[in-house]
């Protein structure tokens, strides 16, 4: 989870960072702006999503015994725990700065839908069901799935507001 919040904060970052910009194009009217931020900024996420995943998974063993290296079976088990959780960096980012995305926008609705579906209905929704299902990786994949039922919403949502903003 230490891992998992340092690889959100590049992505928080990021989506604060750009907000201001998104906000200025928007109240501009300027929509081949708001259409290419929306472009340049969803390969950045995808680059980005992709490096902390290959980085995750090349340094699981060494970031979990900064941890827990004082007991080989926790650490195995946490280095397991970890190639499944870093999955969900490939998806986090696109839902993170949709949701910021939407903020700058002036629609606090849509950013709160999304925060909301993420970060505890879908969790909660994966974390009682995929153990059932699939057994303890289930845990550790409840947040790679929430986060795949998010984008699926904040995909929706984006195709959905591309008129009313004029981005895609």
């Amino acid at each position: 989870m230490y891992v998992g919040f340092v690889f959100a904060a590049v992505f928080i970052g990021y989506s604060q960072g750009t907000a201001p910009i998104v906000s200025y194009h928007f109240g501009a009217d300027n929509k081949d702006e708001l259409k290419n931020l929306l472009r340049k900024s969803a390969g950045i996420i995808a680059v980005a999503g992709v490096a902390m995943l290959t980085s995750s998974e090349l340094l699981a063993e060494p970031l979990a015994k900064i941890f827990v290296g004082y007991d080989a079976g926790l650490l195995a088990l946490t280095t397991h725990g970890m190639k499944l959780y870093c999955i969900s960096f490939i998806l986090s980012g696109f839902n993170i700065f949709g949701s910021a995305f939407f903020t700058a926008l002036n629609n606090g609705t849509v950013s709160a839908a999304i925060s909301f579906l993420r970060t505890l209905l879908f969790q909660v929704v994966s974390i009682l069901t995929l153990p059932l299902i699939i057994g303890v990786d289930g845990i550790w994949l409840a947040v790679v799935a929430a986060e795949a039922m998010a984008l699926v919403c904040t995909g929706g949502f984006v195709v959905r507001g591309r008129k009313r903003y004029g981005y895609l």
